[in-house]
């Protein structure tokens, strides 16, 4: 079983927890299963735990001897995880625990996401609160459900539950990095119809696949410039259509924080201009590899026979369609001129789906000043409301603002430089944190954000480093010691 080697791994009791965890079901917005499992774990301890009106569980750990008087700290991880996978892997994340494997220095799964982003976090609390050897003062452990769809668990967080003064997120993926503010997000969504009629006479049916690309996180790896499938697909189609191509349907993309991996398209083409349509397309992918090769050079575009759909999109509308989504922002929109490598605002062009008659357009717009995170979302709403759809703004969630003088700050910093002779980066960054929702209950609660090293959050490449993770172990007990 590929798991006994990751459950053999030093710190053995984080990764025995990681692995527990990990044998759970726990998309977003499907918790139920895993708060029930943290829910028995600290009443088994004989904790105080706590399951509030949301899904979110809270267990109170007492500070160990000589320290029971102290400021109690807060810890706080989200027990929800990506659910991706590769094209090729049969996995159920219904009924599936993750399947785990030992890769050199990293810990991956087999074909899906890790759920290390925010498991290691979950499973080093669970060290800590099960664990009668680690000086600390007392605990007051947080984990909060649908962080990474909408951050209800935050949102829904009433005031009150918490006591203590400072709160530690482990849900930074650096272990060089301590990060103290985040930027706040959007869900744009655009919604519309177009006219259907029949494929064209003389024409074949064929899919137009895009794959191969690395996908990642939509804000912390936004700024590395990998290739979004939906966006290099409406290349393709806009090409394609200048051959007489008509879309019968899209699918592409999957989670709104996830950068697109791949897209499908089922098109008609007319038999009499499939040879330089293949042509073009094939000069199209080369152009695409070169400008690709960095950041993703598995990319392919395939063109694929296959049975004539019945129903294809209007000419008119599909022009209209594929302008749109071309005119869709997607990437970085602008970097914070004051906060050196900060991208300030960004969108994500998710999802895209377009079948029967319908389309659906899925964006996570971000940013750390929120009139220019609206007016970006405006942009995309312009883009669709010009060809009769609609479109609308939900989830949305603050930034969290950073407060560079806090004590914590400077207290885990200097623990930093003591144990690792470095120094440590202390930054904000551009993905989404829920310190900032959180701060509205707990306007004087001192924020910070730190874990292990983890690569490629939010899609199947995700993978946590092994010596990092033991770095993190060491960082994070000095530092209760201390508080």
């Amino acid at each position: 079983m590929t798991n006994a080697a990751v459950r053999a791994l030093e710190p053995k009791a984080i990764w025995n927890h990681f692995a527990d965890l990990n044998a759970i079901p726990r998309a977003s917005k499907k918790e139920a299963r895993v708060t029930q499992f943290m829910k028995e774990f600290g009443e088994k301890l004989g904790l105080a735990t706590h399951v509030d009106h949301a899904g979110n569980v809270i267990i109170k750990k007492p500070g160990t001897k000589g320290r029971e008087n102290k400021p109690a700290v807060a810890l706080q991880g989200h027990l929800d995880m990506v659910h991706q996978k590769n094209a090729d892997t049969s996995f159920n994340f219904d009924t599936d625990g993750i399947k785990m494997k030992v890769d050199g220095d990293w810990v991956k799964a087999e074909g899906t996401t890790l759920g290390a982003d925010n498991g290691l976090g979950v499973a080093a609390i669970m060290t800590l609160l099960a664990a009668n050897d680690i000086p600390h003062p007392p605990i007051e452990a947080l984990f909060t459900i649908d962080e990474e769809t909408g951050m209800t668990g935050a949102f829904e967080l009433k005031g009150g539950l918490l006591s203590a003064p400072v709160l530690l997120n482990l849900d930074t993926e650096d272990d060089d990095e301590l990060t103290i503010g985040c930027a706040g997000g959007v869900d744009v969504t655009a919604k519309g119809t177009y006219a259907s009629e029949a494929a064209p006479a003389g024409s074949n049916g064929y899919i137009i696949s895009v794959k191969g690309l690395n996908g990642g996180h939509s804000g912390a790896e936004i700024h590395l410039g990998l290739g979004n499938a939906n966006k290099i697909m409406n290349r393709v189609l806009l090409l394609a259509q200048e051959h007489g191509t008509r879309v019968a349907s899209v699918d592409g993309g999957g989670l709104r924080n996830a950068i697109p991996r791949e897209s499908k398209a089922v098109i008609a083409l007319p038999t009499g201009n499939e040879k330089t349509c293949t042509e073009a397309l094939k000069k199209l992918e080369a152009d695409l590899k070169a400008e690709y090769r960095t950041t993703d050079p598995g990319l392919k575009v395939e063109l694929a026979k296959a049975d004539l759909p019945a129903k294809v999109m209007a000419a008119k509308d599909q022009q209209a369609f594929l302008l749109a989504v071309q005119a869709c922002p997607d990437g970085i929109f602008r970097m914070s001129p004051d906060v050196p490598g900060l991208v300030q605002t960004s969108n994500n062009t998710a999802r895209v789906q377009l079948a029967d008659g319908a389309y659906t357009v899925m964006c996570l717009t971000r940013g750390s000043v929120e009139s220019e995170k609206m007016d970006q979302a405006e942009t995309i709403r312009a883009a669709f409301e010009l060809i009769g759809g609609t479109v609308e703004f939900t989830g949305g969630y603050p930034g969290w603002v950073p407060n560079p003088s806090a004590p914590i700050i400077h207290l885990m910093a200097d623990i930093y430089q003591e144990l690792f002779n470095s120094k440590l980066k202390v930054l904000a960054i551009h993905a989404g944190l829920e310190c900032g929702i959180i701060g509205r209950n707990y306007p004087k609660m001192e924020m910070v954000s730190f874990g292990p090293t983890i690569k490629g959050p939010h899609s199947p490449d995700e993978r946590a480093n092994i010596k990092s993770l033991q770095k993190f172990w060491k960082y994070l007990r000095v530092v209760l010691e201390r508080l």
